[in-house]
């Protein structure tokens, strides 16, 4: 199955490259071979700054000039997708052991699909680029070549490609590998010679002008440049001061990171010595762009965390910073502009200097301490099963890595959202299907209570207040209180609002619905956002914002239910259920008063909330845990976690009769 993904991954790549405009593909390769490319024309490859490449580059793409650009585009895309799947089976093969049978046979595939993911691969497939081939090269070095020599000529040639990839002959001498090391500097050097001696000319500007390529391209403080040249001058700074901080910030990270991979190639896990390499690489070079920053991705192999909770956190962060922009992982403040627009730098970064990857004579390398599980529920009604999978955990989730799976899926909802929508005309019919059936049922109140809000000043400020504001807070308040007090909990309620939103995503698709506020003809007047102007199909620049018919079922209405719900059943105290089930009420009241809301959209949310709840039951079975389901090993570790009740059966002692206390709620640390 995994191999029947990565064949869909490729034919989608492939499709996707293929089915744009000729002037809109490859068009880096266009740039270098096409009919008006530096590679055609007389003079220097750098007259110009489109090619970014070595003369060495230059000298073994020159014969590609010849063929047609049709077929050079197909046999390009293909190639570079089989470079891929090269990459992603040498990876596979050079994880470091002990390896189970189970990883050995899922790694490739996996390897494989994430590399196709990757923003780097998918740089390059839409550029037509070669930042894939040093890769490679270096990859075939260090774990393919047969002899010192063989692997000395490889790093030799990715270097002549790609200069700071020289940093691995350095590797390969502290690693004690110095015939191997001496022959890839001397093989980069016949390249680098072989080049001058064709093109002196090209070769003075791109080494001594241009400082190895310093200034080719882009402008160096781009956001595409994630190197730390790249990231002073996004800070301000510029001149010989940037320079000097450049040069010093860059000596110290290969210091550092040099050191540290050589630490990790002593102890069996080369592959992470070369991705610590290569993240080093990425840091120090005076430009990075995306598609040359593939090395982040292999600095997935490496094991962090003492917990098993925590051992998928920095495989987490990897993989979505290299496959996500930003944006998505980072919400649009302005304090966080710093981190989003480094943030493939930082987690380079942090793989070349910072991160503690475990070593493999550690005793958590293979035996992380295990998570807390309760023991399996059984299912309340015989016809609806638990799914074994699926196991209550006990102990608290990691912080950062909920944070960030929080924010992606949001930013994944707020994109379908945003995408889910087919038009006006649909949108409009729909709502007038609602309104005749809440006419028939004679609940139609939505122009009574918009119009008897609008004529109260205050009332109209209080309810366009607590729809514009309390949608996020409450829902996001009681995750934070669920996580610090009652982490079994939390994790239950947080997945249950999950799967309500999944269902309203659903909603949303299938059922564009115009909210009262944009039905022409019916009279509502839009309290929140001001007086719309029907002519407009995009209404002004909401749209452009939020899918303005993403109405059924009501998520503002949904949310706040479940905010009830989880407070009527957690709350200590009558009077904190009490307050609990004010915000639903209000919710109900300021969506329908201020004409964003159907009064059935409402009851749509409500809908979706019972099936998340149901959902979360048919999975993980009931919030509170059944007497003697707790088993000794996953009982609360702290005074925080005692969310689960753990019971204190009474037994018979045989010989006696009488009653004793078992005591099975003793801390186990």
């Amino acid at each position: 199955m995994l191999w029947l993904v990565v064949a869909a991954l490729a034919v989608r790549q492939m499709a996707v490259v293929l089915r744009q405009p000729p002037g809109e593909r490859l068009t880096d390769l266009e740039t270098w071979i096409g009919e008006n490319g530096v590679l055609h024309v007389t003079g220097s490859l750098y007259d110009s700054d489109r090619f970014t490449g070595t003369p060495f580059a230059g000298l073994v793409l020159k014969p590609l000039t010849r063929m047609a650009e049709q077929s050079l585009g197909v046999a390009w895309t293909f190639g570079t997708l089989l470079l891929v799947a090269a990459l992603g089976i040498v990876a596979a093969r050079a994880l470091p052991g002990p390896v189970s049978r189970r990883t050995a046979l899922l790694a490739a595939p996996v390897a494989i699909s994430l590399l196709m993911l990757s923003l780097p691969v998918r740089n390059a497939l839409h550029l037509g680029q070669t930042s894939i081939l040093p890769v490679l090269l270096v990859l075939l070095g260090c774990f393919a070549a047969r002899g010192e020599r063989a692997s000395g000529v490889l790093i030799g040639l990715a270097a002549a490609l790609q200069p700071t990839v020289l940093l691995f002959a350095v590797l390969l001498w502290l690693t004690g590998r110095r015939r191997a090391a001496l022959t890839g500097g001397a093989a980069f050097a016949a390249c680098t010679a072989s080049a001058w001696a064709a093109m002196p000319g090209d070769s003075w500007t791109y080494w001594v002008h241009h400082v190895a390529g310093t200034g080719l391209g882009g402008n160096a403080d781009s956001l595409a440049n994630q190197s730390l040249h790249g990231a002073l001058l996004r800070a301000g700074l510029a001149g010989p001061l940037e320079i000097a901080l450049f040069v010093v910030l860059a000596a110290a990270v290969c210091f550092l990171g040099l050191r540290r991979a050589a630490r990790y190639a002593a102890d069996g896990q080369l592959l992470l010595a070369v991705a610590v390499t290569g993240c080093v690489a990425v840091a120090v070079s005076p430009t990075a762009w995306q598609h040359q920053l593939l090395w982040v991705l292999l600095a997935v192999v490496g094991r962090v965390g003492r917990r098993a909770s925590d051992r998928p956190v920095w495989p987490v962060v990897v993989v979505l910073v290299i496959t996500l922009p930003g944006t998505m992982l980072l919400p649009n403040m302005a304090v966080l502009f710093p981190v989003r627009d480094n943030v493939l730098l930082i987690v380079a970064l942090a793989a070349a200097c910072a991160v503690p990857f475990l070593p493999r004579t550690s005793e958590y390398w293979q035996h992380p301490i295990p998570t807390d599980h309760a023991a399996p529920v059984p299912a309340r009604w015989s016809r609806i099963p638990l799914l074994p999978f699926w196991r209550r955990v006990l102990s608290r989730p990691n912080l950062l890595l909920e944070l960030l799976l929080i924010r992606v899926v949001y930013s994944a909802y707020a994109h379908v959202r945003l995408a889910a929508t087919a038009g006006r005309a649909t949108a409009e019919r729909h709502g007038r299907q609602i309104h005749s059936i809440e006419q028939w049922l004679h609940i139609d109140i939505e122009h009574w209570a918009n119009h008897a809000v609008v004529n109260v000043g205050r009332l109209r400020g209080f309810f366009d207040h607590y729809y514009t504001t309390f949608h996020f807070i409450v829902p996001l308040t009681i995750l934070g209180v669920l996580y610090v007090r009652r982490p079994a909990d939390y994790r239950w309620a947080r997945s249950t609002i999950g799967f309500a939103t999944l269902f309203a995503l659903v909603g949303f698709w299938l059922y564009p619905l115009a909210p009262p506020r944009l039905m022409p003809g019916l009279g509502f007047i839009d309290t929140v956002h001001g007086v719309q102007d029907f002519a407009k199909p995009d209404y002004g620049s909401l749209t452009a914002m939020t899918n303005q018919y993403a109405a059924m079922p009501s998520l503002h209405f949904g949310w706040s239910l479940w905010c009830g719900v989880v407070v009527v059943m957690l709350a200590p105290k009558t009077w904190m259920k009490a307050l609990g089930l004010l915000h639903p009420l209000f919710t109900v009241s300021a969506i329908v008063a201020t004409a964003n809301h159907w009064v059935l959209d409402a009851v749509g949310g409500a809908a979706v909330v019972v099936l998340g709840f149901g959902l979360a039951y048919v999975l993980a079975g009931p919030r509170a845990l059944r007497p003697g389901t707790v088993p000794a090993a996953a009982k609360p570790r702290d005074d925080l976690e005692r969310s689960v009740p753990v019971p204190v059966p009474r037994s018979t002692d045989e010989a006696t009769g009488d009653a004793t206390d078992d005591v099975v709620g003793s801390k186990q640390h």
